[in-house]
């Protein structure tokens, strides 16, 4: 969708440009800064032992552990259900099926998965449906999922954990938008000139905005797009 604004960015000289550009060059590098600090300190979280869950995968039942498939770390995207729902949360698909490449983990000894509250054969027909390249699994059978912040009717969250032979460990979690830094999308978004254009970003008079949410991909969106019908 074209966007319609009423104004532009002021039009300067190279001069005064870069000398603008400079300036919030300070605030970006302290930002980043900020960042490393907050990684730091999440390097440095202790971490809590789990029990040895039992969720389902395409081949069948599979123990939390099995989901690292070898590997020490693990991070899990906990996608929204909503039951006998043709088309599950926009949100969730859109911000999921971003990510298709995924092997670079395992150089980090690292693994991503979606684990879901569906049923496991509902939830693979869904990730077809819509063309998601991870790989899935369902808690609906086991109460992981509302033990790690993304109970049936809940929200999503991401969790992270570490294994010690067959222990697991959780090490961190977040929810809201504390996903967004896990995301090509948003970050994108936030440097183009206009943004994101929704209603609750501080911009100049007459910038293009809409909804929160009105220009995100919905689920059939998705689904036309890169389900593999549409390929």
């Amino acid at each position: 969708m074209t966007a319609n604004p009423t104004t532009y960015p002021p039009v300067v000289e190279t001069e005064t440009w870069r000398r603008e550009l400079d300036a919030l060059r300070v605030r970006e590098k302290a930002a980043t800064r900020e960042l490393d600090a907050i990684a730091a300190q999440r390097r440095r979280l202790p971490m809590v032992a789990l029990p040895d869950y039992t969720l389902e995968s395409k081949d069948g039942p599979v123990r939390l552990v099995d989901l690292f498939d070898g590997e020490s770390q693990l991070i899990t995207y906990h996608h929204m259900w909503s039951p006998d729902s043709e088309w599950q949360c926009g949100g969730c698909t859109s911000y999921t099926h971003q990510f298709t490449r995924l092997d670079f983990l395992r150089r980090y000894d690292a693994r991503f998965v979606v684990v879901t509250q569906g049923p496991i054969d509902e939830a693979l027909a869904y990730r077809e449906k819509v063309g998601n390249e991870m790989t899935w699994y369902s808690t609906a059978n086991s109460p992981f999922g509302a033990d790690v912040g993304a109970p049936a009717g809940g929200g999503f969250a991401m969790n992270v954990f570490l294994r010690d032979g067959d222990t697991v460990y959780r090490t961190w979690h977040t929810d809201g938008r504390g996903t967004e830094q896990l995301s090509h999308t948003f970050a994108l978004m936030d440097v183009l000139p206009w943004g994101r254009q929704e209603q609750w970003q501080d911009v100049p008079q007459g910038w293009p905005q809409s909804g929160t949410y009105e220009k995100w991909l919905d689920s059939p969106e998705v689904a036309a797009l890169y389900g593999r019908s549409s390929s």
